[in-house]
């Protein structure tokens, strides 16, 4: 298979039965953003899978650059995690012209912007099978995207991507979903003349006969590490019925006890007080667990200028810059920081550092959330009060 048009990042290699490579797209400008290859020794499909496409739906390309290190079992895994890497860098919908990257890509005709043009040539050139694009939204899908199009899987047509677009809502509900009311929907793709009109996965299902699908999660009120773990696991669902992996290995399969049937059939009580110590020793690993994962979490830190604003009585309409580049993660990366301001529990806003202008209702909270490159999350606030 050939690259596509590139700078060729060096970082190419074996791994465990997989080959992976990378490349550039849009080299040496603002937009430029690397292109993740995985192949295996076994022959099979190739997917393509995106995030980033808009800059402020972290938990897709938190979870895309996660998708990169997955080994698969057959076939090509293409990975484009932050696709529109100055509207990440923003944390924004669009880039610096308001250009919205997901109406691009009109069908049957060039895709309207060179990042467009060149994205579509790595789906073109790879000649998916299977397109994923994550996205999240601040409302849940009820059948009418006018509201909101979160919790859902929107899908092409065909047989086999309704199945699998199906199936995939399924065990991640199952599996991974607590409260009803997020249960993961599906839905199809709008006509080619209906609104939306130039996104990427419809132009592949179209113009290529790819199976696509754009997923959807829900930004507001659920904490990014679980959005991801939403993202990662329909992913590994579609590409495990697409034969891309035998069974769920990265880390996203369900701790289910084959047993259970079993077990349930067995009447006796035989065992209860080994089930006993056995629980109480669970618990202990698990407080184990608990104290090392607080170990290791990502730690956030505000700094202010004026400094310590804090602690002072500030003037209605002064202006306070927040610095959070002095957070830092033990043993990671941080990657991401968002902010809340006001605690509306939409981390709208995202940047190292952040100006904020008080208001005159007497105090301001502004809450900061940092991610690190394992997907961890901490907050962290400050309370900025006026005279």
């Amino acid at each position: 298979m050939v690259a596509v048009g590139g700078a060729q990042d060096g970082n190419n290699g074996d791994d465990g039965g997989n080959t992976r490579e990378s490349f550039t797209i849009r080299d040496g400008t603002a937009e430029e953003t690397t292109v993740h290859v995985t192949t295996a020794e076994a022959d099979g499909p190739t997917a393509v899978v995106l995030g980033g496409v808009h800059g402020n739906e972290v938990a897709g390309y938190v979870a895309a650059n996660a998708i990169v290190d997955w080994q698969i079992d057959a076939g090509t895994l293409v990975t484009i995690p932050e696709a529109s890497a100055i509207a990440v860098d923003r944390g924004t919908r669009t880039d610096d012209d308001g250009i919205d990257l997901n109406r691009q890509f009109p069908e049957g005709e060039t895709p309207e912007t060179q990042l467009a043009r060149e994205i579509w040539a790595v789906v073109a050139d790879y000649d998916a099978d299977v397109v994923i694009d994550l996205h999240e939204s601040t409302g849940l899908y009820a059948g009418d995207p006018v509201d909101g199009v979160g919790q859902a899987i929107f899908r092409s047509d065909g047989g086999w991507a309704v199945a699998a677009a199906n199936d995939a809502a399924e065990y991640t509900t199952r599996n991974y979903v607590d409260d009803p009311e997020l249960a993961f929907q599906t839905g199809s793709f709008s006509g080619p003349d209906s609104d939306p009109m130039g996104l990427l996965v419809h132009k592949a299902a179209r113009d290529l006969g790819s199976d696509a699908f754009l997923v959807e999660t829900i930004s507001t009120d659920v904490d990014l590490e679980t959005r991801v773990q939403w993202h990662s696991a329909i992913v590994e669902r579609l590409l495990t019925n697409e034969l891309l992996l035998d069974e769920p290995a990265n880390g996203h399969g369900p701790d289910e006890d084959e047993s259970a049937d079993e077990d349930d059939t067995d009447d006796t009580d035989d065992g209860d007080e080994s089930d006993a110590a056995d629980d109480t020793e669970d618990d202990a690993d698990d407080a184990d667990d608990d104290d090392s994962a607080a170990a290791d979490s990502p730690v956030p830190v505000i700094e202010t200028c004026p400094e310590n604003v804090d602690e002072l009585a500030l003037e209605s309409g002064q202006t306070v810059e927040l610095d959070a580049s002095g957070s830092h993660a033990p043993d990671s990366e941080i990657v991401t920081h968002e902010w809340d301001v006001g605690q509306t529990e939409q981390f709208d806003k995202s940047g190292e550092t952040l100006e904020v202008t008080v208001g005159s209702n007497g105090r301001d909270t502004v809450v900061l959330r940092v991610v690190d490159d394992d997907g961890a999350t901490a907050t962290e606030s400050i309370t900025l009060s006026t005279k």
